[in-house]
């Protein structure tokens, strides 16, 4: 490895700034809810909620996918990614503001617009807000075990010595990640079908659910490679470290933005072919009124651009280059979250606030906080797993 020339992180301080920012970017934003515009904040806040969440998620998905498959392209990630998994607590902690704005959020959260509208009356029985809460709170149950164990048994795979031992635990992290995923995907269509397709509730879609798990997914993937190319000077991953590593994370980035890619246009061409009434509007709003600037933006940088970029076999095999265009994907899929909530809002013409942009930080603030004190208490790779010396041997 030819890039450690990064300085040194001192955690404690970034920890540190990052609480102060996060806390004060959000007392702010707060207080514009309570007296000014209650509807752009909730709107501002769903999206940087769903952005910071989705690297967790995509954390635990990406977790799983790895013992269930193996290989080695996991094993500097997945510290990374387990730490991610353990904000959920936080990130359970953080819904709470949006149950206080379900009516500002949701047309169906608000009786007087319900008994007015046929299709909400029918939907009732599913979109209304006991159930919503219900169903929210089995979601992170769900998640939360699915964390709670694979962190355990992945920290007594470090722990306990003895080839036997370590064979069984794995044995018993393939069996929980191999429904684990399945049940992951489940839980995350219906949450995005809560969260998110219920701002327009006469819309539907069957790939919603997947463009948001494969999103979720591809954001939890650039995050992992840009915080370990951040990590490159840090022992023991300074000695593991290989070119061919970052060239099976590129090619596997690749893989997930071409992915994101075919479900994305899959969806709007079955939409737009059929030409329903029920379905074509909500592309409508989406371009149109400059929102369909930000469409094609989306198009050329969340695509186009990393898509041939990652073409190269140089530029998957540098660290910084790599980190580079993981850092774009990711900040894409915040506007990506941007496109599809905010016309709910705004469907007329694009409009940008101001809450748009300091709500993410924020929210990332506080996630930051906790996700830098989850990954330094324990150590940045597993130290004890025979899969370490096909990494350094990798390439």
């Amino acid at each position: 490895m030819t890039q450690r020339t990064l300085p040194p992180l001192n955690f404690p301080q970034l920890q540190q700034r990052a609480w102060k920012v996060g806390a004060g970017c959000l007392v702010v934003c707060l207080l514009w809810a309570i007296f000014l515009n209650p509807a752009q904040f909730f709107h501002a806040y769903l999206m940087a909620y769903l952005f910071w969440l989705g690297i967790a998620l995509g954390g635990l998905a990406i977790v799983m996918l790895h013992h269930l498959v193996g290989g080695t392209w996991g094993a500097l990630i997945q510290r990374l990614l387990e730490a991610a998994t353990r904000t959920l607590p936080l990130m359970a902690l953080l819904f709470l503001p949006l149950l206080f704005g379900l009516r500002h959020l949701y047309s169906w959260a608000q009786p007087e617009i319900v008994a007015n509208d046929a299709i909400l009356q029918h939907k009732s029985a599913y979109l209304n807000v006991p159930f919503f809460i219900l169903r929210t709170v089995f979601y992170f149950l769900v998640w939360f075990v699915m964390a709670y164990l694979l962190n355990r048994w992945s920290q007594q795979h470090e722990r306990l010595h003895g080839q036997p031992v370590q064979m069984s635990i794995r044995r018993r992290l393939r069996r929980l990640s191999a429904p684990g995923l399945g049940i992951y995907a489940m839980t995350l269509t219906f949450a995005s079908i809560d969260w998110v397709m219920s701002l327009e509730p006469h819309w539907y879609s069957t790939l919603y659910g997947l463009v948001f798990l494969v999103g979720q997914v591809l954001s939890a993937l650039t995050f992992a490679i840009v915080v370990l190319t951040l990590l490159l000077s840090v022992d023991p991953i300074a000695r593991v470290a290989t070119p061919a590593l970052f060239h099976d994370l590129g090619n596997l980035l690749l893989a997930f933005i071409m992915l994101w890619a075919y479900l994305s246009f899959s969806q709007f061409l079955i939409i737009w072919s059929g030409n329903l009434a029920e379905e074509i509007p909500w592309y409508l709003h989406r371009t149109h009124g400059g929102w369909d600037v930000m469409a094609m933006f989306l198009i050329l940088l969340h695509f186009a651009l990393p898509f041939v970029v990652l073409l190269s076999r140089g530029a998957k095999r540098q660290p910084r280059s790599l980190a580079r265009v993981a850092a774009v994907v990711l900040c894409l899929h915040l506007i990506d979250l941007f496109w599809l909530i905010m016309p709910a809002l705004h469907p007329a013409k694009l409009f940008i606030h101001w809450l748009d942009l300091v709500t993410p930080i924020g929210v990332g603030g506080l996630w930051l906080a906790v996700f830098i004190h989850h990954l330094t208490s324990r150590s940045f790779i597993p130290l004890e797993d025979r899969r370490l010396q096909g990494v350094a041997e990798h390439g």
